[in-house]
């Protein structure tokens, strides 16, 4: 059993944290994330579930303790519940220490007790706001009811439940402090975050965007924070809410960057591996997986990958071309 990662960057940094999406595809069309009209990846070109359960375990082999399913909406990729089972064995064997997923939780109604027997102990649900009209037209596609259904089921199951918040301008940040008072009282954590300028979308980010600064500024008005050490191994930075008793995260691609204890690399359902959520740069591990029936052509694609990981990203939004700074959309790589 590994203890520590094989897998240290130019930087130093053990990586030991793997996020995985199972699927491009989603049943919403949030409009700071896609298009509405979508091309999707052919299906052909997908990983299927037992190559994503190799890659993941070979990973695991070389020291991920963390492991993150994402999408698209990873609970509609078909057979799903087959891959979380399969890789529930490195959570009994004791080689990893969590497998969680993020979901926007149309699903969770469905598979919520599923997915606790399977050893998944807490999720993240992606959720904007609690107004029904406002959750469809963010969404486009989404119900608000069938979401709330999704979280009692989850509740019920016995997960912990974060909800994870994208702060947009004009849109959500006079709710923000009645939603965080919503997931505290039930006992839910909240992490809020800065909209991302990757993809293509319909409408224009440097209109959505609202730094995090300004919201918690705002926040302080009503609650007291306090900065706190918890982590849970991705890039929140936390404070403790002394009005309600939860903790409270936000996420700063663009108004402080958090890459400098980055243990993470994510990998798409096609194999490819990012090194960094905000870089170009990335290494085909779909190759060297299917060219042998043995791993150690694709351990060493991966150490070469890893040995390739930059210190951080380059975020910003250009206000002048108005264009992404990473073309692909956040669905390819699930956040």
């Amino acid at each position: 059993m590994n203890t520590v990662s094989s897998m240290i960057d130019p930087f130093g940094r053990a990586i030991d944290y793997l996020r995985v999406s199972v699927t491009d595809r989603c049943d919403f069309r949030c409009v700071y994330c896609m298009a509405e009209d979508m091309t999707f990846l052919p299906k052909r070109d997908l990983l299927s579930l037992e190559e994503l359960d190799r890659l993941c375990t070979v990973f695991i082999e070389k020291g991920v303790r963390r492991l993150r399913l994402t999408g698209g909406e990873p609970l509609v990729r078909k057979n799903i519940m087959h891959l979380v089972r399969e890789l529930s064995r490195h959570l009994k064997s004791g080689a990893l220490d969590e497998l969680t997923l993020t979901t926007n939780g149309s699903q969770l109604e469905r598979f919520a007790g599923e997915l606790a027997d399977c050893g998944v102990e807490r999720i993240n649900v992606s959720i904007d706001t609690l107004d029904p009209d406002k959750f469809r037209a963010i969404t486009r596609w989404g119900h608000l009811d069938r979401v709330m259904r999704g979280i009692d089921a989850a509740a019920a199951a016995g997960l912990k439940i974060k909800l994870n918040t994208v702060a947009l301008k004009g849109f959500n940040e006079a709710e923000i402090p009645e939603m965080l008072s919503w997931a505290h009282g039930r006992g839910m954590d909240m992490t809020v975050i800065e909209t991302m300028p990757l993809g293509e979308i319909d409408g224009d980010r440097t209109d959505q965007y609202l730094p995090l600064s300004q919201l918690r500024a705002d926040l302080e008005k009503r609650f007291t924070l306090t900065d706190i050490p918890y982590k849970t191994g991705g890039p929140a930075r936390y404070v403790e809410v002394a009005e309600t008793g939860g903790r409270l995260g936000f996420i700063t691609p663009m108004t402080h960057n958090f890459c400098e204890s980055c243990n993470r690399v994510r990998m798409t359902c096609t194999g490819t591996l990012f090194m960094c959520l905000g870089q170009e740069d990335a290494a085909d591990l779909r190759g060297p997986l299917r060219a042998s029936e043995g791993n150690d052509l694709l351990s060493a694609a991966i150490d070469e990958a890893i040995f390739r990981k930059p210190r951080g990203h380059d975020f910003v939004i250009d206000r002048r071309t108005k264009r992404p700074a990473v073309s692909r959309h956040m669905s390819v790589t699930g956040g």
